[in-house]
């Protein structure tokens, strides 16, 4: 059962998930609508009988409030009156023995002061008694012949008592003349109920003095049927109105989102040229600005994988080329069966490794893969003999590397993948220097701002070449992203050494940059704390 209930479920959701943004929210702009319209209909229509009495209970408990508090006033007569004028109550206020202190009439149809036979005013103090100090009695009363009609059963009294029908003053029952059919009243009899309300106060000299309060709830039936006929308008009004608007802020708002799926639906297919036009308001204006920056690095970055595939099989073909020509020549050709020979086959196979080991390098980095296993030991005797190899390996081509450090530096590192990072940095010194062919490696150390309480190295690798200009300087430790665009066979190396210097620095939360200009050469740089 539970089973099917949810699957009952997955299905609605799919259901509202094919639902287009323009009708959910055309739906919802409806559904708040007839929602507004039921708490109309209910407030002006429906309880509008319950509210209006409510009103007129309130009018009258403030007004007994009034009259309680300034019941010791040498102007009680006025304030009295005055209450009874501004509000049209009827008051009557009684001394313990039932005699009038201070009375106001205003009301044609008051049962207090008409000595209406449904109304009496010797039960007023035990009723009060029964309810803390206050009552509550409702009368309907016939407006045509000024005489109370019957005490509302409906309503009772506050204490819960039930009253009964006196036949003596119901509405006369209509006469019928001999040539009629149907009786026609002798007057249109206008029914409305009076609220007599009742409180018991004490005034300074601690008597007791009993508050009556006769208000008249007029008839609402006509104003409720005005009402009615008003909301019918109003309804059908609304209802047209809503839908309009609806559908016109439903269009307003999922236009630019339309759009803007259409557009990256043709991304998707990698049309890299796609632009996002999102207008109308701040969000959809925002995400446009983020698609169409985005839609530019993927067409970067498609168009730097396409030119790293095209080195990578260069650089592969060409020690696979000569790693071929060179064994078929010692298969066949016995006189070329030499060391030599067999050397060039080394180094190329040594070249056809380096290249596929930076490959993998770069990918295990990218992916978080790679483990760094650190351990303290001395940064410049590392580096120190890493120069005087390089120095010795390319002596035969005619260039210098010198190093130039002021003391010996020891840091907690992994010194594999650190030694891995300069030598990167180096042989793009040795790639790109100037036709002196030197290059210059120096040590220093300095203060970190972001790090006051330690001391940090800093190596730098300079060349005398042509310099990165500004506009490249950004992207040159980009994955894929080449400066010359023209092939250039490196002396070793594949061209991906600055991404693998930056991400082994940045798992060491070190730090790297270069600076640079068109002609002056380059100065790339790692450092690390001590």
């Amino acid at each position: 059962m539970r089973s099917k209930n949810k699957s009952k479920r997955i299905q609605a959701a799919k259901k509202a998930n094919h639902i287009s943004v323009k009708w959910k929210i055309f739906l919802f702009l409806l559904g708040f609508c007839g929602v507004l319209l039921v708490l109309l209909w209910l407030s002006q229509v429906v309880f509008l009988d319950h509210f209006y009495k409510s009103i007129k209970v309130n009018e009258i408990k403030t007004a007994a409030n009034t009259i309680e508090k300034n019941i010791d006033s040498e102007s009680i007569s006025s304030i009295v009156s005055s209450i009874s004028v501004n509000n049209d109550i009827c008051i009557e206020v009684l001394s313990s023995s039932g005699e009038v202190l201070y009375s106001s009439h205003v009301l044609k149809e008051c049962m207090i002061h008409n000595n209406s036979r449904s109304f009496d005013e010797n039960p007023l103090s035990s009723g009060i008694d029964k309810n803390d100090g206050e009552s509550y009695q409702y009368y309907k009363h016939n407006e045509t012949d000024n005489t109370a009609v019957v005490p509302d059963a409906a309503a009772g009294t506050t204490d819960g008592s039930a009253t009964t029908t006196d036949p003596a003053t119901t509405t006369p029952d209509a006469t019928l003349k001999p040539d009629q059919k149907e009786p026609i009243p002798d007057k249109i009899a206008r029914e409305k109920e009076n609220i007599i309300y009742t409180k018991s106060i004490k005034d300074a000299n601690n008597n007791d003095v009993t508050l009556v309060l006769n208000s008249v709830v007029s008839p609402v039936n006509a104003t409720v049927n005005t009402l009615r006929v008003q909301l019918y308008y109003i309804t059908a009004f609304m209802i047209l109105f809503s839908v309009i608007l609806a559908l016109i802020i439903a269009k307003w708002i999922s236009k630019p989102i339309e759009a803007i799926n259409d557009s990256a639906k043709k991304l998707a297919t990698g049309d890299y040229d796609t632009r996002f036009e999102g207008r109308g308001y701040r969000e959809i204006a925002e995400l446009s600005n983020t698609l169409n920056y985005t839609a530019k690095e993927l067409s970067k970055v498609e168009g730097l994988r396409k030119e790293l595939i095209a080195n990578i099989s260069h650089d592969l073909r060409t020690p696979l080329t000569l790693i071929s020509g060179y064994a078929e020549a010692m298969r066949d050709l016995p006189d070329e069966n030499n060391s030599e020979n067999a050397q060039i086959i080394v180094d190329e196979t040594k070249r056809l490794t380096t290249l596929v080991n930076d490959v993998m390098d770069i990918s295990k980095l990218q992916s978080g893969s790679c483990n760094i296993e650190s351990q303290c030991y001395d940064l410049t005797s590392s580096i120190s003999e890493t120069v005087n190899r390089m120095n010795k390996l390319m002596e035969k081509d005619g260039y210098t590397i010198s190093f130039k450090s002021d003391q010996n530096v020891k840091v907690i590192a992994d010194e594999t993948r650190i030694s891995q990072v300069f030598y990167n940095l180096l042989i793009n010194a040795i790639n790109y220097t100037g036709s002196d062919k030197k290059v210059f490696v120096t040590q220093s150390i300095y203060n970190n701002p972001e790090d006051s309480d330690s001391e940090w190295v800093k190596i730098e690798v300079a060349d005398t070449g042509e310099g990165i200009s500004e506009a490249d300087l950004t992207y040159i430790w980009e994955r894929y992203y080449k400066v010359d665009k023209t092939h250039k066979r490196a002396v070793t190396g594949t061209g991906l050494g600055l991404s693998i210097v930056r991400n082994i620095i940045s798992m060491h939360q070190g730090d790297c940059g270069v600076t640079s200009k068109i002609n002056e050469g380059s100065v790339f740089w790692f450092s690390l704390k001590i």
